[in-house]
């Protein structure tokens, strides 16, 4: 633990030292109908010859890096106004500055409105930004609630016990999309059984998704995309929010978040959630539990400092959550034995703590920074028979140098990275203690030409201290030929060392066995993906129009067979063929003010060797439809919103081993999920009242066995819909500006 102890002491310095350099700060704004002004969100803010840039958020808020004392001249667009260049002097650190609308601009006319999710017209990445205002649209208690109106992500409970949520990306379970708060890898290992959990949505300023493989300088992990997250910072608007919400089945919670200045160069914010749920639900009358029992406790508190040159961020969290599930009739620290109710307790201890620091030279585009964090994760957990207790303490380090070479149209970024993660990992009998070091360094070089075309091409190199070095090269090109289409590709590589156990923990809410056949190698991939966003005008109103395409192809999985054994479940290396075709169109559009549509709809064709068969990935929805719509009525004092789902059927794992009784079709059938809110604005609250799963569609008899917990085929992990109902919600918003 000295090691721990030294790197705590290290971040308190450096957080008196800085953190990526100096900044400026604005605000984009227009003025609307009343002549008042409106923030612009999603409004592109960069400096002029180089790739430094940004976008605003949701309140027209930005916070942009400087390019040097020699570079002075800042460009603002925003699609629909007229783009500005400003000269900002070195020293001024704030700026204000409003949009005019472009009337002559293809005879577009665009009302002062924005949507609250849009792609990013200018990052080379296949990105689109939720914004807060999107967030708002459903109760978004969550990271796992945050994608309802999202057509890209998918999110769905991993068993009909525990509460444990998952997403897919591309037709691919979640890990194999890189997490991150604000470009910090999170909830890996052990975190990612109730992860997505753990980030309450009130926290969120926006969340940034990416499809394909991600630059290298975030590491070899990311193999299906990216997800990054923005929580909210001390120096935004916010001095103190409060968010409250209960729904029908006695589930409440309480979010709240409180940001001061101490002196004119540092800031903080605290942020707390709170979550009870207490009441215990059997709608479907099957004996058990339809959602866990939990009470989670967690707290984050922020630091930032900055100066004319120098700037730093530090933050600590500390999450505590209890968690029990099973037969109704179980108790928190019960005998669980055969005769006895069947239960599932979980404990859960988190510890987090980052620091940024960073340097800006005065040589445009050249800069260096040192991001850190620490987590500590402790479980201890029963599921039924199986005892389940873990730890894990990570450590990750990463180094970034930026410069340029020749002229600023060539940009090179390099470092070096450190991965450390230290398992003590036990179920029952079965040791999996372990320690993971991966130092690693890379190259990535960018060539742009104005706003028409970029290209980046980067490679690292990693050595892990179990499977030895290996090679990640990705590239990633953008072309916009004109102003109304942009095109991207992307190739590259991804590499990740499974947990087997943490990553799929839902397989323990069963009774079969858990065999892992052989030693576990890396698991490795290939993405391809081709993207194009057209833009088009509908009636003098702007329609957009994204489709994308994207191919993995693994050459070692770890391969999860359900079907060789209906008493066992067995983990091997990927022998044969394995991969994933996922194609999606999505639209947007304002058939007039203030109202969006967005249309969306996806396939997926997803198969895997299974025992020596290949196979369609059980479990998952061959395709997804979505349809939402929003409108706020004038002066926002009303807001509606509404979506729905059109979820594909598909295959479930084979059961013809189990006792004809038992026994459950092939394959499951298509379902619809619809979801809808109002939102009523006041001075300084809201309130906002909701459903979720308006049909009350649940997938009928998702536990295999209730009556016999104890039989070696009871089974709560094929799950495919959903396991709870209808439900109602109501919640209260207020917010005090600074």
């Amino acid at each position: 633990m000295k090691i721990f102890r030294y790197i705590i002491v290290l971040y308190l310095i450096l957080i008196t030292i800085s953190l990526n350099a100096q900044e400026l700060k604005g605000r984009i704004t227009e003025k609307n109908e009343k002549g008042e002004l409106a923030p612009i969100a999603g409004a592109n803010i960069y400096w002029v010859g180089i790739n430094i840039g940004t976008t605003t958020n949701a309140n027209g808020e930005f916070i942009l890096k400087r390019a040097g004392k020699n570079n002075h001249m800042l460009v603002v667009s925003f699609v629909g106004f007229k783009s500005d260049t400003l000269h900002v002097e070195h020293d001024h650190t704030f700026i204000e500055h409003s949009l005019v609308q472009d009337v002559y601009l293809d005879n577009l006319t665009v009302k002062g409105y924005s949507s609250g999710a849009h792609f990013q017209r200018l990052n080379t990445l296949s990105a689109q930004v939720v914004t807060k205002n999107e967030l708002q649209k459903a109760a978004c208690c969550n990271l796992s609630e945050s994608f309802v109106t999202n057509a890209s992500v998918d999110v769905s409970y991993s068993d009909a016990v525990t509460g444990a949520k998952q997403i897919q990306l591309l037709g691919l379970a979640g890990t194999y999309t890189q997490l991150q708060a604000e470009n910090i890898p999170i909830l890996r290992g052990l975190g990612s059984t109730f992860g997505l959990n753990f980030v309450p949505g009130s926290w969120m300023e926006s969340i940034q998704i990416s499809k394909g493989t991600a630059s290298v300088a975030n590491g070899y992990e990311s193999i299906t995309g990216q997800i990054n997250i923005e929580y909210k910072k001390p120096m935004g608007e916010e001095k103190f929010y409060i968010n409250t919400y209960t729904n029908d089945e006695a589930m409440s919670e309480v979010n709240a978040n409180y940001g001061f200045t101490v002196t004119d160069k540092l800031s903080s914010m605290v942020l707390a959630h709170a979550e009870y749920s207490q009441n215990r639900v059997d709608h479907n009358m099957d004996s058990f539990l339809d959602h866990p029992l939990v009470r989670q406790y967690n707290l984050f508190n922020r630091w930032n400092y900055h100066s004319d040159k120098l700037e730093s961020q530090f933050g600590i969290k500390y999450l505590q959550e209890e968690r029990v599930a099973g037969n109704l009739k179980y108790k928190s620290g019960d005998i669980i034995t055969p005769g006895n109710p069947f239960g599932i307790d979980v404990s859960i201890k988190r510890f987090e703590t980052f620091s940024k620091v960073g340097y800006i030279f005065d040589r445009p585009e050249t800069t260096i920074g040192l991001i850190n964090s620490i987590s500590h994760h402790d479980q201890e957990s029963i599921f039924g028979l199986k005892n389940y207790d873990a730890s894990q303490l990570s450590y990750n380090s990463n180094l970034i140098f930026i410069t340029y070479i020749g002229t600023t149209n060539h940009i090179l970024k390099t470092g070096l990275s450190l991965n450390l993660d230290n398992y003590n990992e036990k179920l029952n009998t079965l040791n999996l203690d372990r320690k993971e070091v991966v130092p690693g360094g890379y190259f990535e070089y960018t060539y742009k030409f104005f706003e028409k075309f970029t290209f980046m091409s980067g490679i690292r190199y990693d050595y892990h201290n179990k499977y030895n070095g290996f090679v990640t090269p990705r590239a990633h090109i953008r072309y916009q030929p004109f102003e109304q289409l942009t095109l991207r590709s992307s190739v590259g590589k991804g590499f990740r060392s499974a947990s087997i156990i943490s990553e799929n923990s839902y397989l323990l809410a069963s009774s079969r066995n858990i065999i892992i056949s052989e030693a576990p190698k890396m698991e490795e991939a290939l993405n391809i993906g081709l993207n194009a966003t057209q833009r088009y005008k509908l009636f003098n109103r702007e329609l957009t129009i994204s489709t994308d395409y994207y191919r993995t192809d693994f050459n070692n999985q770890i391969v999860v067979d359900m079907n060789q054994d209906v008493n066992s479940i067995y983990f091997y290396n990927l022998k044969g063929k394995s991969y994933s075709n996922s194609f999606q169109v999505e639209v947007s559009y304002q058939p007039f003010e203030r109202f969006d549509v967005t249309a969306a709809w996806r396939l997926n064709d997803v198969k895997t060797t299974i025992n020596g068969k290949l196979e369609q990935k059980p479990l998952l929805s061959k395709y997804k439809g979505l349809i939402s719509l929003g409108y706020k009525t004038a002066l926002k004092k009303w807001q509606f919103d509404y979506s729905i789902q059109f979820n594909g059927g598909g295959n479930l794992p084979d059961m013809s081993g189990y006792p004809v009784d038992l026994q459950r079709k092939s394959t499951f059938a298509p379902y619809t999920i619809m979801n809808a809110q109002i939102t009523k604005y006041f001075r300084k609250f809201e309130v906002y009242l909701g459903g979720e799963n308006l049909t009350d569609f649940m997938q009928k008899n998702p536990i295999i066995s209730p009556n016999d917990p104890y039989s070696p085929y009871f089974d709560a992990s094929m799950v495919w819909g959903p396991i709870t109902g209808r439900k109602i919600y109501v919640g209260i918003r207020m917010t005090i500006f600074k």
